[in-house]
């Protein structure tokens, strides 16, 4: 156990003040947003380039931050460093683009040449700032002004409640374009292929094993024929079909419960009928959640109609990371 210093209180009450500082301007912001908001929201939409995004300091690694969620959002962007821009990356920008410079004074040297380069060529410019009449403000095309507020810093100099205005601001265009564009978990799955994210939103049917593998007898077959499906298949289970519709499964349970007369039975007389299925567009996130609550391993994948055309087992959640 750490031990408590007698300087604990005085550092948690520092630390809460940086947050309730912060909390209290973005809660300023929420009551007073740009007017200019819902106007960048439909100019980005119908825009047939790309969301550049600059600043310099720590605007710059809010800018970076911002492009990146509007990247992974379905809102192709990706950021200019405002010196590079100076020495060639001005060539990344087209006229068939629009930026957004961030800057709290409005007045950062660094960022005139992209801010001349958007003039010469009528490329629209949004300014997120905290002065109205600065420079960069006055140039825009689009204003989003940041509410006055003080900075977290006990001196007021350091960059903390400013920038993160600016982020949750960005925060929030990039979420309302996902609802404007009706973005949806497959379209985010796209741009999270990887790590447990990833995992997360994938499908059913990137994790299933195909109608090559099904176990699958006929109703009236006879029980020998069952087991030797289930055994030769490895997944402990088979599907019962009728006219290629999955109408039951036979489980090591259903072997269990019928063991008096198994070998006398048909598949029909042994099934567990109206089988719990999901369709093969369910993320496999929430096939486990099935699995979790009906305490199965084991799910058939039908279309819709009764077709089965998969067969997931948990092994493959947990190969996949999901489980």
């Amino acid at each position: 156990m750490s031990n408590i210093s007698s300087a604990d209180p005085i550092i948690f009450a520092a630390a809460r003040q940086v947050l309730t500082t912060e909390a209290e301007a973005l809660h300023l912001l929420a009551d007073h947003m740009p007017p200019d908001f819902p106007a960048v929201v439909r100019l980005i939409l119908s825009t047939k380039g790309r969301v550049i995004v600059s600043g310099i300091g720590k605007s710059g690694h809010i800018g970076r931050k911002i492009s990146a969620t509007l990247a992974s959002t379905g809102t192709p962007s990706f950021s200019v460093h405002a010196s590079e821009a100076s020495h060639g990356d001005l060539g990344m920008i087209t006229p068939d683009d629009i930026c957004i410079l961030i800057s709290n004074s409005g007045e950062t040297q660094e960022l005139g040449d992209v801010l001349a380069h958007t003039r010469r060529f009528s490329i629209p410019l949004v300014a997120v700032s905290s002065r109205d009449g600065s420079t960069l403000m006055t140039a825009a095309d689009y204003k989003l002004l940041l509410p006055p507020a003080p900075e977290a810093c006990p001196m007021g100099m350091a960059p903390t409640t400013s920038t993160t205005l600016a982020l949750a601001l960005g925060d929030a265009l990039a979420v309302v374009l996902m609802e404007q564009r009706n973005f949806q978990p497959e379209h985010f799955r796209t741009f999270h292929p990887g790590g447990k994210l990833g995992a997360q939103l994938a499908t059913v049917a990137q994790l299933m094993h195909g109608v090559d593998e099904l176990p699958l007898v006929d109703m009236q077959s006879p029980m020998d024929q069952v087991l030797l499906e289930m055994t030769s298949r490895g997944f402990g289970t088979t599907g019962v079909v009728k006219d290629g519709i999955l109408v039951g499964i036979v489980s090591d349970g259903d072997l269990r419960r019928h063991m008096a007369r198994l070998m006398e039975s048909t598949a029909a007389q042994v099934a567990t009928l109206n089988p719990v299925t999901v369709p093969p567009t369910q993320l496999a996130a929430q096939a486990l959640a099935l699995m979790n609550e009906r305490k199965i391993t084991t799910l058939f994948v039908v279309e819709q109609g009764g077709t089965p055309v998969g067969i997931l087992h948990l092994h493959d959640l947990l190969r996949a990371g999901i489980a």
